[in-house]
């Protein structure tokens, strides 16, 4: 989240897409309540009116993976307005802050030239093999000048910039597109345009919440891109009641991937070493932004601090500038091969992979495609699974349908704590690092994961030092000193860092070096456990300076208790806020005598900009060139979003004839679904009885006795068609399975009217498995090995079905 759950209470309008808020963050959704009663409206765009729709002021339909074209409708709309209407929204945010007036390489054209594709597409347009669709992106860069500046226009009219091709790409995203594309009628469309534009003038806050609804596709990353680009529009980014903000699918989905849950990151998201960095100096060549330009602070340009600590944290003494810090110890992945989710379950089913230490989560329910995931298993010479309860993935050898004998891997179950059993730090969405006490003793031998992996890499460690092995140096010179049993608040301390000149703990990653004299776990995490103590463990509900909702004192937000990112943009050129109410921070012209700034952590701690434009800098600190990006490069397929068709649909692409997202992965082609097969579009969703994958509720009768057996919501007019009747057994197929479950026969769905084509859309919980009190099909063994371009998440939320009655 760029902003926080308690900042939702500011919005003047809270539009929730991708996601089901009050369902599955009930307690959070208080916050979006008091929004309302104090005036502010709620927008639900779902494919099914959910319980977040019920409560909303305006409800507006959606074919599942068509968020772009919808979000790409609400971007035209309000650049037509702003050329109408100017006074209605903040140019000099616009114009001051982002990209909107770089100029961009003459030579660069968009999908409405090429049909779909950008610029500098190398690769067969049918083309599966991922390494042969690329673009070369050499037309997507800024213009710069004989400083090596980007050029700007900031009266926002040179064809080239940034501002005129961001109004030439959207042009085409109008209402009667977006109806033909999305389903969504088109007076519903304008009225949730009109509503969520009025946030656009200053003093005025919009604020978008999504999930797992908006990224687990073939575009996600490009889904929230498109969010992105709509809230710099409106000036929401930075502000109190704006920002885009993930509404997580688990209490410390935020605080696993800040540790390098991903494959491709280290701790605080440095970039994962490469077999092409031979070197530290080479990965940090690779990984370092450059810029030119003096009033970018470019933050990043400290990578070398942060890999340095980090380096020191791990391998202490024995990390020197003459071994480049251990950076040789560590594993490298193959530049270009992808370590996906799926991409490893591929691996696993050639039997590349030969073991697998699963912590804390169910693939065999949770993975897409799960039936081929679950014989993926089956090719492990061993499984070390680790959980609270008796998990499918546990359980697979001995599930349905299949001889225990013919399996032989090896499984090693080990008992877990839940987290009211053990102490340590969780991080929400908001980016706040609460600590949580252990509030009472588990059952039997089970223990924490602190403990498992303290004991686990203390046998190495002993193992590597006495036989020796390739790369020992990696295990046996780590700095491993935690104590057995481990004490988690030396993880915490050293995750903060230390000023091993002096001993101290670090009072924040400014002060960091990269000449081995700090060390520090994770760079972003720097100030959380400092010699005033545990940071994430206060509790003191004291007000902020302005009082906007951020309590400061309650937790520890990271960056350096940070509550809004980005909100120097928050206040105009001279300091003052945009929004006189909710102001997030102020330019006190005597504070310090020389000036400073009152309210929250300032996001880079510069003056003004016409307050002193000398020792100023952009507000949007962590780009390279310090502005927030409507045009990114960084992204591989395109730098502005593009609305493709989810790998299986229903319909061809009536935006281009590029039908799918020219970059997306795909491992399993022959398993696409076509829609004379299977014309029904399926998306899956989760419960508030039940908790992911099922193995923590599905255990508890009470929660059984409520929410039984899995289910699939149907549509009355699709349901007739069928011939199916409410509580009815029905069988749901893809090209990759069936399952069986019980029909609710709903209003909640409605059949999508696409200029004059009706497209029919389902719906199921994917919680259930063959383990445990409540047992059932999931709804994964119908979902596609597909990845997002980007990310390579899987595509749960859209894929082919047909429907028959049991």
């Amino acid at each position: 989240m760029t902003n926080h759950w308690n900042d939702l209470a500011n919005a003047d309008c809270i539009l929730a897409i991708g996601g089901n808020p009050a369902e599955n963050h009930p307690a959070a959704f208080g916050h979006i309540t008091v929004a309302q009663e104090r005036g502010g409206k709620l927008i639900s765009v779902d494919p099914r009116f959910t319980r977040t729709s019920a409560k909303a002021d305006l409800y507006a339909p959606l074919r599942s993976g068509t968020d772009i074209a919808f979000i790409g409708g609400m971007i035209k709309y309000i650049l037509d307005d702003i050329e109408k209407n100017p006074a209605n929204y903040n140019l000099t945010y616009i114009t001051e802050y982002t990209n909107a007036a770089y100029l961009v390489n003459a030579g660069f054209k968009g999908p409405a030239e090429l049909e779909g594709l950008f610029s500098g597409y190398v690769g067969a347009a049918n083309e599966t093999d991922a390494t042969k669709r690329r673009y070369d992106k050499a037309t997507w860069q800024y213009q710069l000048d004989d400083k090596g500046i980007a050029k700007k226009d900031k009266t926002l009219k040179d064809p080239s910039c940034v501002f005129q091709l961001l109004k030439k790409h959207f042009s085409r995203y109008t209402p009667e597109k977006v109806n033909s594309i999305c389903g969504t009628p088109k007076d519903l469309f304008l009225e949730v345009c009109k509503t969520y534009a009025e946030t656009g003038k200053p003093g005025k806050a919009g604020t978008i919440i999504y999930a797992m609804g908006t990224t687990q596709h073939t575009n996600g990353a490009e889904n929230i891109r498109a969010y992105s680009i709509l809230q710099l529009l409106l000036a929401n980014i930075g502000v109190a009641g704006g920002g885009i903000n993930a509404a997580r699918g688990e209490s410390n989905v935020q605080g696993s991937t800040d540790y390098a849950l991903l494959f491709d990151t280290l701790p605080g998201y440095l970039g994962m070493i490469q077999d092409v960095d031979t070197s530290l100096a080479k990965y940090l060549e690779r990984l370092t932004p450059k810029n030119n330009d003096p009033k970018s602070a470019n933050w990043l340009q400290n990578y070398p601090k942060y890999i340095t600590s980090l380096l020191k944290a791990w391998y202490g003494d024995a990390a020197k500038k003459e071994n480049d810090f251990g950076f040789h110890s560590l594993p490298k992945l193959e530049a270009g091969k992808n370590y996906s989710w799926i991409a490893m379950f591929e691996e696993m089913a050639a039997g590349k992979i030969k073991g697998m230490l699963c912590w804390g989560q169910n693939p065999a329910v949770g993975g897409a495609n799960t039936n081929m995931e679950r014989d993926a298993l089956g090719k492990l010479d061993w499984l070390v699974a680790s959980d609270l309860w008796q998990t499918e993935t546990m359980n697979f050898w001995k599930r349905p349908g299949v001889d225990p004998t013919k399996i032989n891997t090896e499984v090693f179950v080990l008992p877990a704590l839940g987290s009211f059993e053990k102490e340590g730090s969780i991080t929400n969405s908001g980016r706040w690092m609460q600590w949580r006490y252990k509030a009472a003793k588990g059952p039997g031998d089970a223990e924490d994961d602190l403990w498992m992996v303290n004991k686990l890499m203390l046998k190495l460690k002993e193992l590597y030092a006495k036989e020796g092995g390739p790369n020992a140096d990696a295990i046996t010179k780590m700095d491993w000193n935690y104590g057995d049993p481990p004490d988690v608040h030396k993880v915490a301390k050293e995750i903060n860092g230390y000023d091993l000149a002096t001993g101290k703990l670090m009072a924040g990653f400014a002060a960091l070096k990269d000449d081995g004299t700090t060390s520090c776990g994770n760079w972003i995490y720097s100030a959380s456990y400092t010699e005033d103590g545990n940071m994430s463990a206060r509790r003191d509900p004291t007000p902020d300076q302005f009082n906007v909702g951020l309590y400061p004192k309650w937790a520890w937000s990271w960056p350096v208790n940070r509550r809004i990112i980005y909100n120097r943009a928050s206040v105009d050129l001279n300091g003052e806020p945009w929004d006189k109410e909710h102001p997030v921070i102020k330019w006190n012209p005597t504070k310090g005598g020389t000036g400073g700034w009152d309210g929250d952590v300032v996001d880079g701690n510069y003056p003004p900009m016409a307050i002193d434009p000398e020792k100023t800098k952009y507000p949007f600190i962590m780009t390279a060139e310090g502005a927030a990006r409507f045009f990114a490069q960084g992204m591989t397929d395109g730098p502005m979003p593009e609305f493709y068709e989810p790998w299986e649909s229903p319909i061809d692409n009536p935006m281009s004839k590029q039908q799918n997202n020219p970059i997306f992965r795909i491992w399993r082609p022959a398993e696409q679904g076509k829609p004379d097969k299977f014309p029904i579009v399926c998306t899956t969703y989760r419960v508030c009885e039940h908790w992911q994958a099922g193995q923590m509720t599905r255990n508890l009768p009470w929660v059984v006795e409520m929410m039984p057996e899995p289910f699939i919501e149907i549509s009355e007019e699709l349901a007739q068609e069928k011939g199916i009747a409410n509580g009815e057994k029905v069988v749901v197929e893809s090209a990759r399975g069936s399952v069986k479950m019980v029909a609710v026969v709903t209003k909640r769905f409605k059949p999508f009217q696409m200029n004059g084509k009706v497209v029919h859309e389902i719906g199921m919980p994917w919680h259930w498995g063959y383990t445990g009190l409540s047992t059932g099909d999931s709804a994964n063994q119908l979902t596609p090995h597909v990845g997002d371009a980007n990310t390579m998440i899987p595509e749960y939320k859209a894929f082919l079905v047909n429907v028959r009655k049991a």
